[in-house]
């Protein structure tokens, strides 16, 4: 098969593209590498107008006056302007409803024409999604992404990206991708409970992870525990940041000779995964059921993550131990975790070998993007894992 995979957020793609490879398939990404992230594809819709200082100052002068957003236009444009080359596909998978970064109006319009390239398409469900928005609002869950901005509205404009998914604009996008696709899969169970919540008939397929081309490093504690936290300031308070941050403080100050604290801010993810080989902790997120790409690559590596681990996660897979620290929105909780693993290296340990076992049997890519294809080609349609 020959599957063109449209968006990029934090690797999904490539590492599936690595999967349907190995198992004989052609795949190509088109994106525009999320972002400072800069992930790799073989046709990119990145801004090269707007990343010019003049240019992007202009840029935000118009969005500020009229709310349109030139950066978008042209990522729309570069994507119609690929068109002619992207032919003779077996299917199509959107990474989302906004999947180009493109106005919602002109998304309609390329999804439209992708369509009529007369392949099936399916839509990922990875990240924010109109239903996965529409739940968390409804307060239905014990917390979500949204729990912030439910007890400050403050925050709306800290939240204009994931809020955008309820404005009839997007939701529209949504709902015609929702009659349009062929299918409609999950990633993890952040977005499969609300989306069975909402009514829709998913595929739940956990995340691929190259468990070939990520090596595990056996963790060793000989001097300090070093713990690593990496900060995006565009998900800052929908992944808890603020918690982890409270919980250093008082480690860095109760442990000055047993712990270090590595924290970085907004850097490629080539440069990312380079500095936090060194630790033996990484603390991921908090507002989460379950573990999201950042957790899983550092899990493969053997490192102990604090992210989402819950009671859903844990009845999912079957799961008696610990396979990484489940961050709740408590800062003391946190720190009193990250002491106890402090004061009981062998734990560190031990953790870090059942978070790499549990990648293998989970989230191989291979086995992964196996499930993958069941889907692309029909098999097991509609049906439910739950």
């Amino acid at each position: 098969m020959k599957i063109l995979l449209v968006g990029e957020y934090s690797r999904l793609h490539n590492s599936l593209k690595e999967g349907l490879e190995s198992l004989g398939h052609q795949a190509v990404i088109v994106s525009d590498g999320d972002s400072f992230k800069n992930y790799g594809s073989q046709y990119s819709v990145r801004s090269r107008y707007f990343v010019h200082p003049f240019l992007n100052k202009i840029r935000k002068g118009i969005y500020k006056l009229t709310g349109t957003d030139f950066e978008k236009t042209e990522r729309g444009l570069r994507f119609l302007m690929l068109l002619p080359q992207l032919k003779d596909f077996n299917y199509i998978q959107l990474i989302n409803s906004d999947a180009i970064g493109t106005h919602p109006w002109l998304s309609k319009i390329i999804y439209k024409k992708l369509a009529a390239l007369n392949a099936p398409i399916s839509l990922l469900v990875c990240g924010d999604e109109t239903p996965v928005i529409d739940y968390a609002l409804s307060e239905k869950l014990r917390y979500s992404i949204l729990t912030p901005y439910l007890d400050n509205n403050g925050l709306a404009k800290m939240y204009q990206y994931t809020l955008k998914y309820g404005q009839s604009n997007y939701r529209n996008v949504f709902n015609f991708l929702a009659v349009k696709a062929q299918s409609i899969i999950t990633s993890d169970l952040d977005y499969e409970i609300p989306m069975q919540a909402m009514g829709y008939k998913t595929h739940f397929i956990a995340n691929p992870i190259n468990t070939n081309k990520i090596h595990f490093l056996p963790l060793e504690v000989k001097d300090k525990v070093v713990i690593f936290l990496g900060i995006n300031r565009l998900s800052y308070i929908k992944k808890g940041i603020v918690f982890f941050e409270k919980a250093l403080e008082i480690i860095a100050e109760k442990y000055t000779d047993k712990a270090e604290i590595i924290i970085t801010e907004n850097i490629p993810y080539a440069e990312y995964i380079k500095i936090y080989d060194r630790a033996h902790i990484l603390l991921d997120q908090v507002y989460a059921y379950d573990q999201g790409y950042n957790a899983l690559e550092a899990m493969a590596k053997g490192k102990v993550v604090f992210t989402g681990a819950e009671s859903e996660f844990m009845a999912h897979y079957n799961l008696t131990e610990p396979v990484n620290y489940n961050a709740l929105p408590d800062a003391k909780a946190i720190a009193d975790s990250l002491s106890y693993l402090i004061e009981n290296p062998d734990e560190i340990i031990a953790t870090g070998k059942r978070a790499r076992a549990f990648i293998e049997k989970e989230h191989d890519y291979k086995r992964i993007a196996g499930r993958y294809l069941e889907v692309f080609r029909g098999v097991g349609r509609n049906r439910n894992p739950f």
